[in-house]
């Protein structure tokens, strides 16, 4: 009797924390707590009393089936809502003085310390809704009375898991998760998310250096307010920072030859394009009244947003929107761009697909469906494409003509790019060869001969370098000739440093270069605090004056001869191009000239 009752108990308190844990993962209410507590509360006596009673068997298993209902009405009935994310964590936070726009009046909020104040969710243009879906980004609309800029506007619209789902990647990709009630909410997304959100010093400021960020996402999810890239740590530094939302997947980068007729400019297919040049029209236009100088702003983004920089930099609508690019992870300046790009053909050609899908034969139709209706298709929709208008070529084309929008480049990829996107397509012995040939071709003797792995432990590691090198590194390098071809100052780096949370792999550098590092986290050591102190020391200086040197930094030299990379570390140091012999047969493998 006693093992029984030993056993009802272990098991019971394991299935309550496991409830526990959902509620919590997945971010209900306070008051799915309370509820849980009391069902499990009547579970626990209704089980008591049919045990003192002697009853059958079944009744028992009632009981156990009637807490595990009730749990999950209790999950659904305490669903967390959505809710508009604050702009800062502060609760109550004192309002910053009041702002003159043309399109009217505008009051943001201070950070904690008071050194920042924060504008979030400013409308730089028209909700893209209704007839205004897939079409160019329209002027935004003026405001009555004082607008509060203390909530970000919602996400571009995006296919979105569980709330459970973003929790387990904290923990198992970021290992990063904080247990707290504050923020037992989803976070919402529109196809209306046409806003941006701004950070400045504190207090009166005067031609202040002006930085234009665009998020990752691969072009289809992602969001312009995530802590990584915070404007936070650049505004103490003196930088405004402005972050965008844009158009994704189907909404940003949907092409049909309809819509290129129905266009006074014949365009198609490059929406999401179209929305970062409208929001850096309005950096324009109105940066000054923050304290910024619009003639000095510098252009950043991180994968998509870092191919979305590279295309900007040659894109004829960006010219003397910005004069310096900083691209992290991604460049679309290889001749045939491995992600985020594709010929207006095949963008056609999926556009008239995606429509046969949706049993849709006009336009008409397709604005007649909802967002919700057509979000899952951002998976066949998030490239830009050569569309004639945003851009007449491909990048490549560009810089091959001396056709250029910047006057300076900062750029670079982190050693283990290609960890997050390989992990469940491991290479072994048995695979590898068979993996190499199949994207290679005819290159793939040289490449064998490379990397000859001889036991899957290298196969693994030679797999991933050269995945990582395609699609990251050796754009990067296309990008770095490129500009030394067009005299322009290019710094490129490396960035290593290994960490407790994401470490080097994809966008693992930005909470370095944005000095985000949180104050009480563990998961970052001495040498992360100083590098990202230097980083961030770099980014600034170069959104100042287009060089990222400045005193007590080690020396970043120019990459003219696209042969050394400034390593980020256990060292920060210039160090020599690791890959050449690689890049040299991808050269001929994307038809370098």
């Amino acid at each position: 009797m006693k093992i029984k009752k030993i056993i009802f108990v272990i098991l019971s308190a394991l299935i309550f924390a496991i409830m526990l844990a959902v509620l919590e993962l997945n971010k209900n209410t306070v008051w799915g707590f309370v509820l849980l507590l009391l069902v499990t509360a009547g579970f626990y006596t209704a089980h008591r009393f049919i045990v003192k009673r002697k009853n059958k068997w079944y009744l028992r298993l009632c009981v156990w089936l009637a807490w595990l209902s009730l749990f999950c009405g209790v999950l659904f009935l305490t669903w967390p809502p959505v809710q508009a994310v604050p702009a800062v964590s502060v609760k109550n936070p004192e309002k910053t003085e009041i702002i003159t726009l043309s399109q009217g009046d505008l009051q943001g909020v201070y950070n904690a310390d008071k050194s920042v104040e924060v504008f979030a969710g400013i409308p730089y243009a028209k909700p893209p809704v209704g007839e205004l879906r897939w079409k160019e980004p329209q002027d935004a609309e003026p405001w009555d009375g004082v607008l509060l800029a203390d909530r970000f506007a919602p996400m571009g619209m995006q296919p979105r898991n569980l709330p459970i789902y973003y929790s387990l990647a904290q923990i198992i990709g970021y290992h990063d998760y904080k247990i707290t009630l504050d923020d037992n909410y989803t976070e919402p997304v529109s196809e209306d998310s046409l806003y941006l959100n701004i950070r400045k010093p504190a207090g009166k400021l005067s031609k202040a250096p002006v930085l234009v960020y665009v998020h990752g996402g691969s072009l289809q999810t992602g969001q312009p307010w995530y802590a990584d890239y915070s404007g936070e740590g650049l505004a103490k530094e003196g930088v405004i920072t402005v972050n965008m939302g844009y158009r994704l997947g189907v909404f940003g980068y949907f092409a049909d030859e309809e819509l290129a007729a129905e266009s006074t400019n014949g365009t198609t297919g490059n929406y999401g394009m179209l929305d970062q040049i409208k929001a850096l029209e309005w950096v324009r236009d109105n940066i000054s009244a923050f304290g910024g100088d619009p003639d000095n702003v510098t252009l950043a983004g991180e994968s998509a947003g870092a191919a979305s920089v590279s295309a900007l930099c040659t894109s004829p609508l960006a010219k003397g929107l910005f004069r310096r690019g900083i691209l992290e992870s991604s460049t679309t300046a290889s001749v045939h761009p491995p992600h985020s790009f594709r010929t207006l053909d095949e963008a056609l050609e999926t556009g008239k697909a995606t429509k046969e899908k949706l049993g849709c034969s006009t336009v008409a139709e397709l604005r007649a469906l909802s967002a919700e209706q057509l979000v899952d298709e951002a998976q066949a929709h998030h490239h830009m494409t050569v569309d004639g208008y945003a851009l007449t070529e491909t990048p490549y084309e560009s810089y091959q003509k001396g056709v250029h929008n910047e006057e300076a480049i900062l750029h670079g990829y982190n050693e283990e790019e290609s960890a997050a996107f390989i992990m469940f397509d491991r290479a072994n012995m048995k695979n590898y060869e068979q993996k190499i040939r199949a994207y290679f071709g005819e290159y793939s003797d040289d490449l064998l001969k490379l990397y000859p792995a001889s036991t899957d432990e290298e196969a693994d590691l030679y797999w991933a370098e050269i995945y990582g090198a395609v699609f990251f590194d050796y754009p990067h390098y296309c990008l770095n000739r490129l500009a030394a071809q067009n005299d322009i100052p290019v710094y490129e780096y490396l960035f290593a440093k290994k960490n407790g949370r994401i470490g080097n792999w994809h966008s693992g550098e930005e909470v370095y270069c944005y000095g985000n590092i949180p104050d009480d986290s563990t998961l970052y050591d001495s040498r992360d605090r100083e590098l990202s102190a230097q980083m961030l020391g770099y980014w600034k200086s170069f959104s100042e004056n287009g060089d990222p040197n400045a005193g007590g930094l080690p020396e970043w030299k120019e990459n003219r001869g696209s042969d050394s990379v400034m390593y980020f570390g256990d060292t920060t140091e210039m160090m020599s191009e690791r890959e050449h012999a690689l890049f040299e047969i991808l050269d001929k493998f994307d038809g370098w000239k």
